[in-house]
């Protein structure tokens, strides 16, 4: 059995909540029926106060096997690299120095959340508790554990990023490692698991249509693409969101939301509302990944003189106002 501690820091704990809405029938059993232990849970565990510290005590001088550190919520330095903002309950020790005795002595170390990869909305603002990510602040390499740490079994932190993360990318790696599968070449630059990260919000959006001919919402309830107009980030976020549906059936596009692209770091601070597209002369500033802005200007221009009359009338509606013609195609 490999043994896992989950400790929560500075969020508010909504990568848990993610995982208990994880689409299986029974979440601790398949964990148990794949090889891993949850020793410790802040709010899974039966085991509190001494029971609990005895636990952790045990995984920091290497008495119990530390198999893999999961850790919620960005950490919180201050003040002064104390880390006297948030000492863990009982301790008298600050939470940071947990995590670094722990990640000393774990096979792996996983950061779940946006807040625990980059520091996320805890360390936005001015960010008076001086709050980072396990191995990143934002998006420079360092955080809390350094730029050369690695894990007992000689990978870096792998930054499951998202706000909250997806169950499903959260269970997958846990199965991965579980398996002996996973590998440095499975970590994209920023150390997120590539089997997600390798994929964009935008593959798989329902509202691809309207992308393609630059059908674009002009307001929240519209049905067209929300790029344009809208602060939509599906075009540039590294997720699977619509390729794997969270709880088996939505994601923030299907459900009328932007996607805020909340799997990259600083994406707690874009500068602008979320609900809006910033423009430079009309043309939104985030384009889509890998095209060259005059490419994006041509087509555009191409796809809306090319546009059906459904799909610009249906992109500025709530429903469809013109359903799709039937055509005989001569196929038999």
């Amino acid at each position: 059995m490999m043994n896992l501690i989950w400790l929560q820091s500075g969020g508010c704990g909504g990568c848990t909540m993610s995982l208990l809405s994880a689409d299986v029938r029974d979440l601790f059993g398949m964990l148990k029926d794949a090889g891993i232990n949850i020793v410790w849970h802040p709010g899974l565990s039966e085991q509190t106060g001494s029971e609990a510290i005895e636990v952790l005590e045990a995984c920091a001088s290497g008495d119990l096997p530390l198999d893999i550190l999961c850790v919620e919520g960005s950490l919180l330095r201050g003040p002064n690299g104390t880390g006297r903002f948030h000492v863990l309950s009982g301790t008298g020790k600050p939470m940071i120095e947990w995590v670094r005795q722990l990640a000393e002595k774990a096979q792996y170390t996983i950061a779940v959340g946006t807040c625990a990869t980059y520091g996320g909305v805890t360390a936005g603002g001015c960010n008076p508790t001086d709050a980072c990510g396990m191995q990143y602040d934002g998006a420079s390499r360092g955080g809390l554990l350094g730029v050369d740490y690695l894990s007992q079994s000689g990978l870096p932190v792998i930054n499951i990023a998202g706000c909250p993360t997806h169950p499903g990318w959260v269970l997958e790696t846990l199965l991965a490692l579980a398996m002996d599968s996973f590998t440095q070449a499975d970590l994209d630059e920023l150390g997120r698991p590539r089997f997600y990260a390798d994929h964009l919000v935008h593959h798989g959006c329902a509202r691809n249509e309207y992308y393609e001919f630059k059908a674009s919402a002009e307001k929240p309830s519209d049905q067209g693409c929300m790029m344009e107009n809208m602060g939509c980030k599906g075009t540039q976020a590294h997720a699977d969101c619509n390729i794997r549906p969270w709880n088996g059936g939505g994601s923030c596009t299907d459900g009328g939301y932007a996607c805020i692209g909340c799997t990259e770091p600083g994406f707690e601070e874009p500068g602008h509302p979320f609900t809006q597209t910033p423009k430079i002369a009309g043309i939104p500033i985030g384009l889509p990944t890998d095209m060259p802005k005059a490419w994006f200007v041509a087509l555009a221009t191409l796809s809306k003189s090319a546009t059906p009359k459904r799909v610009k009338e249906n992109a500025t509606s709530d429903h469809l106002v013109i359903v799709p013609g039937i055509r005989k195609t001569g196929v038999k």
